[in-house]
């Protein structure tokens, strides 16, 4: 940042303060103006004001490298056998343990203030090492090869814990995961080293725009080529974290098909505004505007690579499939004990046959849904075409998760519409497994 220019914080610190001694006047209570001006206050601290994207940190190549890290694929294992690996199971088990102690207790919290805590995504880095499984060992991280499975479980166990929460604590590894498959020598060199520490930055992944029946290949953010670089307009919604992300990797279109771009937040011509939500409100969502921003050549992301975007876009939805069988998994240990807990006519309600047959359903959904995701993640890893199956596990985990959304409301009756049992929230999270794009990459 340049000296002299107010980051982001001091913007906002700036329109907090002038606020409260506004406030603080004895002519609004004449002028009845007290409540609107205690209001504004209100929303501008929970929200924030339109401002200037984050940019603390100057990235620069730590080390040439001769040529990009890639992971290696898997290897074909001849069965699909969903029975994890030695170090999947511990990665899965610690990543649930945290899940249930640390995501689950802090999610209404979360919600209600818009945020997810600073102190429990710094968990998630120094104890998870959430951006490091899928990083090669060669460039700091501890992935051998293709870890999208692994990837798929991570998300599952976190969304379990809360899907807003694990949204936010999965952000950064979008982009470095993007970097590891599509990143060049010399972006990998640049970016890679601040994902593998302890201090690793906000990130995002910006594909959504806020256009009615949104196509992620059809894109209304354009870049345009000049001398020396390209040029990026347009407005991206629904972006985690974004008022505090150090960088961004944006879609947009480019000579007429859709590409990745690398953006530093600092670079003059972006703007973040808050959109909370209908869910993931915990997860900071906001919205980028790109007006005239300056690129260099280096900033393309994939290079040559005609499918990298359409493959970003095939993982992303895995990432939102596994995180809508965590939230589904939620809702189906929540309901069980409720309905054989909650008595009515002398007998728990699971006695009666419409709610037992629903609990029932919610159960095989889940399992028809998560075998087809798993499936399409083992495809992923071991290199061979996934494309059918990621549409296949996008369609099943879009329409079964706000199915079981919707039932598990509605086995709690009067509770699933009041906020003092989680499963409301859980069925406005899951709504947003058939819209979002991007945001996470498995």
């Amino acid at each position: 940042m340049a000296a002299g220019t107010p980051n982001r914080r001091d913007l906002m610190g700036v329109g907090l303060a002038a606020l409260n001694r506004l406030a603080g006047v004895g002519a609004l209570d004449r002028l009845r103006l007290r409540r609107p001006i205690e209001r504004a206050v209100y929303e501008a601290s929970r929200t924030g004001f339109k401002t200037a994207a984050a940019a603390n940190r100057a990235f620069s190549a730590a080390q040439t490298r001769s040529a990009a890290e890639r992971p290696a694929p898997s290897g074909d294992r001849g069965l699909f056998d969903l029975t994890p690996t030695d170090e999947q199971k511990m990665i899965v088990d610690a990543t649930a343990e945290f899940a249930a102690a640390q995501l689950r207790p802090a999610a209404a919290g979360a919600e209600h203030d818009c945020a997810a805590p600073e102190a429990l995504l710094k968990r998630s880095v120094t104890e998870l090492g959430v951006t490091l499984v899928g990083i090669p060992e060669s460039l700091g991280g501890m992935g051998a090869e293709r870890s999208t499975t692994t990837g798929a479980l991570v998300a599952e166990a976190l969304a379990y814990g809360d899907m807003g929460l694990a949204v936010a604590c999965l952000a950064p590894a979008a982009v470095s995961n993007a970097l590891v498959l599509w990143g060049d020598a010399q972006q990998q060199a640049t970016y890679l080293p601040a994902f593998v520490g302890d201090d690793v930055p906000a990130a995002a992944l910006a594909v959504t725009e806020p256009h009615p029946l949104f196509d992620p290949f059809a894109l209304r953010t354009t870049a345009r080529r000049i001398e020396g670089g390209f040029v990026l307009d347009g407005l991206k919604s629904l972006v985690p974290r974004a008022d505090k992300a150090e960088l961004f990797v944006v879609a947009a279109q480019l000579d007429g098909a859709p590409a990745l771009f690398l953006v530093e937040s600092g670079t003059p011509g972006i703007t973040v505004e808050a959109e909370p939500a209908m869910g993931l409100r915990a997860a900071s969502m906001a919205r980028v505007a790109l007006t005239d921003v300056a690129l260099p050549v280096s900033a393309l992301l994939g290079g040559d690579d005609v499918d990298a975007y359409a493959q970003c876009i095939r993982l992303a939805r895995l990432g939102w499939a596994a995180l809508a069988l965590g939230t589904c998994r939620a809702v189906l240990d929540y309901v069980i004990p409720y309905v054989n807990d909650r008595h009515a006519f002398g007998e728990p309600v699971s006695h009666r046959q419409a709610v037992a047959f629903m609990v029932a359903n919610i159960g095989i959904e889940l399992e028809g849904a998560r075998l087809v995701t798993l499936r399409a993640a083992s495809r992923a890893e071991q290199g061979k075409p996934f494309a059918r199956e990621s549409a296949l596990a996008r369609r099943l985990t879009a329409e079964y998760g706000m199915r079981i959304g919707s039932d598990g409301v509605q086995l709690l009756g009067g509770h699933g519409y009041v906020t003092e049992h989680p499963v409301e929230r859980w069925y406005r999270d899951l709504r947003a497994a058939g819209v979002m794009e991007g945001v996470v990459l498995v």
